[in-house]
């Protein structure tokens, strides 16, 4: 059986850093860790070939020579593989799909011979016993249960080239014990984190450190501190032991707000070799905190988790969001002065959306105020419901809040106010070619051709004087300041 495996494009977002990748020559962020994980767990006799279509162009050769066209996507990906199975089914091969893009929708495809829904520990299984049979349904779907993780194979990295990516991936638990009524991980996976064992991610990391890959890993988790208690007894000491003899291999991951009130916590993730966390802090208004159901940021100061975060050596990335039902003209520039003041210089801000199976969602629909499915890019200035807010302020307000914090000036001077704050990490990289012909490139298309020159030079000086360590980390945020000017300059001008 020769399986294609088929990753569809992703459109240029917060999260693909497209318009960053040209400095350091690679030409994706992540590799598709789901698909990888779920070509471990086919036959071994299958002839597989992938083609992540965010390296590469799909060719229709590639599908003629395939039985069988198997494709995993997200929902922002849903225009690419529309496009993916068109072509398959034109040249008359079977579509096997899965993913949460086909999960949350199932019957937007009616053109994919076999759907495999939420989990593939608990459907890939069934569905190969029948499709050896000859006998395979349409649909395998298990929403009742959630698989554990114990038998989860090490994702078939041999199928990608691992130097294409910025990044490479591994997971090490699902679900997440909160519920913000915006967000459907827990719909998909629970509010129970389940884990991975500490040998199966030493298994994993052992792979991609024999991969020759010496860049830094993604710990993809949801809520990466969902199991503080595992965390700390056993994962974290495990991986600080790993790190003794590598080469310095830095991780960065997801968590929850609450991480700020465990110092103990935060000092062994940056000896784990953890120097980022992305935490969703939404808005500095705890009338629209209490909206979304985010109760673990109600009644924080916000500014100052985040400090105590970032002093511990953890950059915080943060999402943030504007549309709630209690949102007025002024939160836009609130959002601006509490992002600035926080020194988090990745901050993804977007408009609210209602994905399919949220709370939010139902909401909306009981409400009569939906207004199609979200097609997962928040960055766009429009929402799928109608928002208490009229639209046309909506669109300006974030119009103006993205002035507020990309335009260079604003964006620059967060950098300095992070890197002022920001302890130096445990663990580093020795300066190697990539990073070298990055800050070349920096130095031309950003210190010379870019209308941010006088703030990239003004802001090197300043490093090199002040904080010469951070210099590398210097470099890269005024290159992905680039690209965050590009996404949001397209976006929140097209709608």
């Amino acid at each position: 059986m020769n399986a294609l495996l088929v990753y569809p494009e992703f459109p240029a977002t917060f999260w693909s850093f497209k318009h960053a990748l040209k400095f350091v020559g690679k030409k994706s962020s992540f590799p598709p860790l789901g698909l990888l994980t779920v070509a471990a767990m086919l036959p071994e006799d299958w002839q597989l070939k992938l083609v992540d279509m965010n390296v590469r162009r799909l060719r229709q050769k590639d599908v003629e020579a395939a039985d069988i066209v198997m494709i995993s996507a997200m929902t922002v990906q849903q225009e690419s593989t529309e496009h993916v199975i068109k072509l398959a089914k034109s040249l008359g091969k079977t579509v096997i799909a899965g993913g949460p893009l086909f999960t949350c929708e199932p019957e937007k495809f009616p053109e994919v011979d076999h759907l495999i829904l939420n989990e593939g520990e608990l459907t890939l299984a069934p569905f190969l016993k029948d499709f050896t049979a000859g006998c395979a349904q349409r649909i395998y779907a298990e929403g009742s249960r959630y698989p554990e993780l114990a038998e989860t194979p090490v994702p078939r990295w041999d199928l990608v080239r691992v130097n294409d990516y910025a990044s490479l991936s591994i997971q090490f638990s699902r679900g997440c014990p909160f519920n913000c009524d915006f967000c459907n991980v827990t719909a998909l996976l629970g509010h129970r984190p389940r884990l991975k064992s500490v040998s199966q991610i030493i298994s994993e990391l052992d792979a991609i450190y024999a991969s020759r890959w010496r860049g830094s890993v993604f710990f993809v988790d949801d809520n990466f501190i969902g199991n503080k208690r595992m965390l700390k007894r056993e994962l974290l000491p495990a991986l600080i032991e790993w790190q003794q003899d590598k080469t310095g291999i830095p991780f960065y991951t997801e968590a929850s707000i609450n991480l700020a009130d465990d110092e103990g916590l935060m000092d062994m993730m940056a000896h784990a070799g953890f120097d980022t966390v992305f935490i969703g802090l939404e808005t500095p208004s705890e009338e629209g905190l209490a909206d979304c159901n985010k109760k673990q940021n109600v009644g924080r100061d916000l500014v100052a988790c985040v400090h105590k975060i970032q002093r511990h050596g953890l950059q915080v990335q943060g999402g943030f969001i504007v549309g709630f039902d209690s949102d007025n003209e002024n939160i836009f520039q609130r959002q601006i002065d509490f992002i600035q003041h926080s020194g988090i210089v990745m901050a993804m801000v977007g408009i609210l959306q209602a994905p399919v199976g949220t709370a939010l969602y139902e909401r909306m629909k009981e409400e009569g105020r939906l207004l199609g499915n979200s097609l997962g890019n928040n960055t766009k200035a429009v929402s799928n419901f109608v928002t208490k807010m009229h639209p046309e302020k909506l669109r300006d307000g974030y119009r103006n809040l993205f002035k507020g914090l990309y335009l260079p000036k604003p964006y620059y001077k967060r950098v300095k106010t992070f890197l002022s704050n920001y302890k130096a990490p445990v663990v580093t990289q020795p300066l190697d070619y990539i990073k070298f012909r990055a800050f070349l490139r920096s130095c031309v298309r950003l210190g010379v051709l870019g209308r941010e020159r006088f703030q990239y030079w003004k802001l090197l000086a300043w490093v090199i004087f002040r904080r010469r360590a951070l210099l590398p980390l210097a470099v890269n945020l005024a290159i992905v300041g680039h690209h965050f000017r590009k996404v949001y300059e397209k976006d929140a001008a097209t709608g």
